[in-house]
């Protein structure tokens, strides 16, 4: 048992250095945000809730965002940044659930928390529902899941199938140099938990009722393996609006990781989508 335990905690080092690097990870808020918004702190079910508003305390629009990190990463020093930049930039509130990670909990739990959370906050006027990475796939899950929808949602490179059986993205591996195929394997299976059920609709929502992702924009990058399965959706609901970016990595309007007007571009045609909304 002892043996299972520290393989399992090498894979988890293994998979954080693929995703940000150790030196990145910073579970809690930066001193930066701090200064330039309130930053409050509630519980729900001994997890965290964040709750980050302009420094006046007004705002026009309620955004839930959930981080990415292979579902068993915390939020980075890059997360804590682009939410400070976004609630400045949209006078808007964040709701950030720190919610339950792998391989300790798995989907369930996940689940049980944003949901109760997002309840609490659906009906406000100019809700928006927000995620990058496996976060993005805890928003589209959380779509299929539940009955009524936000205003909108915005996606950023979304992790849809965590089984990662695209035949796509052997080809886009060349170009990806932030995550690796097999790596994400394992870190799907960690998150699906014993039932091992990959393509459940919740772990993998591509596998759902994608009639019900209304009102959805998904930024992605061809440089990004996620990228294929966010192709694929969009051919499953032609309503979806996929904006793709040639040459663009994963998460790059987070993580600033590739070419200068890419990151601009993007991240412009976030904010525009927020403001819109």
């Amino acid at each position: 048992m002892r043996k299972v335990i520290v393989i399992i905690a090498l894979l988890v080092v293994a998979l954080l250095f693929t995703f940000f690097g150790v030196t990145e990870i910073l579970a809690e808020p930066t001193s930066s945000i701090k200064k330039t918004c309130n930053v409050s702190v509630t519980t729900h079910e001994k997890n965290k809730v964040y709750n980050i508003t302009p420094k006046n305390n007004t705002y026009s629009k309620t955004i839930m965002y959930l981080h990415g990190g292979a579902y068993m990463g915390e939020m980075t020093k890059d997360h804590w940044d682009f939410l400070e930049k976004l609630v400045q930039d949209t006078n808007s509130r964040i709701i950030m659930p720190d919610y339950p990670l792998t391989p300790r909990y798995t989907y369930k739990d996940v689940f049980k928390m944003v949901e109760n959370v997002y309840n609490e906050y659906y009906e406000e006027d100019n809700f928006i529902l927000m995620g990058d990475s496996a976060g993005g796939g805890i928003v589209a899950g959380l779509l299929e899941k539940v009955e009524k929808a936000p205003s909108k949602s915005i996606l950023i490179s979304p992790w849809l199938d965590v089984s990662m059986s695209n035949p796509k993205m052997v080809e886009i591996q060349k170009n990806d140099k932030d995550l690796t195929i097999d790596k994400l394997k394992v870190a799907g299976r960690l998150y699906a938990g014993s039932e091992n059920d990959l393509k459940n609709p919740l772990v993998s929502p591509i596998y759902g009722d994608v009639s019900k992702l209304n009102n959805v924009v998904i930024l992605s990058g061809t440089y990004d393996i996620l990228w294929a399965d966010c192709s694929d959706l969009k051919s499953k609901n032609e309503n979806i609006n996929l904006k793709e970016y040639e040459g663009a990595s994963h998460i790059w309007i987070i993580k600033k990781n590739c070419d200068h007007n890419l990151v601009k571009k993007g991240y412009e045609d976030l904010i525009s989508e927020v403001k819109n909304s």
